[in-house]
This record gives C-alpha cells, structure tokens and sequence, in this order.
C-alpha cells in the first residue's frame, strides 16, 4: 500500500466498457505528514474519495481485489482515505 494525496479528476467519456461506472482520480504520492512528493499516477476509485483527501493506494494486480475493481483492467486503486498516520509516538498526520 502507498500514500498519496488527490490532486484532480479524470474525465474520459469514451472508454473501455469494462470501465464504466469507475470514478478515476489523479493521485499524487505523498509522505508520512501528508505532503504530496512523489510520482502521479490515475486511479479508481473504490471508496469514494475526494479531491486534497489523502489515501491509501495499491497497484499492479492488487489493485483488481476490491469489489469495485474485480475483473476490471486496472493497474491502481484507492483503498481508503486516512485519517490520521502515527510514527513511533508522533502524530504525523491528522484529518482535519
């Protein structure tokens, strides 16, 4: 699993049939504090996140083991939206 941060939405109105219905996200990865830093990537959606949420994203063929992605021929999915990421005893991260 990796953290990353949402940064937009995509859009795409012609697209393969097994797509349909999948919300994708762009996702920027992100740190332990939340602070986008890394590569973007497309995702699908799986539990309805939202734009500046930071998540939790898989990829390659885990990303096809949610209910929402079964089958579907997806390389990333996002899995959760985090609340609050602890490292050692600090609070580095905290839904606001």
């Amino acid at each position: 699993m990796l953290l990353g941060t949402v940064i937009g939405t995509v859009v795409a109105t012609k697209k393969d049939q097994e797509l349909e219905g999948l919300k994708l996200l762009v996702v920027k990865g992100a740190d332990v504090e939340g602070k986008a830093n890394g590569g973007i990537i497309v995702a699908a959606d799986a539990v309805g996140a939202g734009v500046g949420e930071l998540v939790l994203y898989c990829a390659g063929s885990s990303a096809r083991q949610t209910q929402v992605t079964k089958n579907r021929p997806v390389d990333h999915v996002i899995m959760a939206i985090v609340d609050e990421v602890t490292v050692g005893d600090a609070v580095t991260f905290k839904k606001s």
